[in-house]
């Protein structure tokens, strides 16, 4: 089952322009090393190992702190699988979507140095285009945010549709919204 992602590019989406021209993903954390023999199957043991390395460049921060920047760093090297969908923001109100070609790859000296490979899709959303429930997800604080709980409305803009407020679970009804205002 495919997952979708909003996903930060770096702080106030500051390294966009870069990562949508060169077809990527990534994060930074002050983590500088190569994680591909590091990503073990479960996040916690990922944060188990390098929450203390965290630590010791940011020493004024909480152990809670070292905790979501390794979750969030796991999640973009490891739990991002390829085939995942990704909405960045561009930081001028648009999220570019793009599907992740390629597993984690350290890029050492370069902006957000632990990436994955991306290839932007034509299709752009705008926060106005969403619902409140999807707008407030995809503000939410953090580098990355788990979207999928959206993932029928995301679709349908993907696709250049509006999704209709009106959401309907029985399988016969073709159009929720023409449903409702027959009964």
């Amino acid at each position: 089952m495919k997952s979708y992602y909003r996903i930060m590019l770096g702080a106030k989406s500051v390294h966009s322009a870069e990562c949508f021209a060169g077809n990527f993903i990534g994060a930074d954390f002050s983590i500088r090393q190569d994680l591909s023999n590091n990503l073990p199957e479960q996040w916690q043991d990922f944060n188990k190992q390098f929450r203390p390395v965290w630590l010791e460049v940011h020493p004024d921060k909480s152990k809670v702190a070292a905790g979501l920047a390794c979750g969030f760093l796991f999640t973009v090297c490891k739990g991002i699988r390829e085939g995942d969908i990704v909405l960045c923001p561009d930081g001028k109100g648009t999220y570019w979507v793009g599907e992740v070609t390629e597993p984690y790859a350290y890029h050492p000296n370069k902006i957000l140095p632990h990436r994955r490979t991306v290839q932007w899709l034509s299709t752009k959303i705008r926060r106005d285009e969403m619902s409140t429930a999807l707008c407030n997800s995809t503000g939410s604080i953090g580098t990355v945010s788990n979207i999928t709980k959206y993932s029928d409305e995301l679709k349908l803009l993907i696709k250049g549709e509006t999704a209709s407020p009106i959401i309907a679970t029985d399988a016969t009804i073709e159009d929720p919204t023409v449903f409702a205002l027959e009964k």
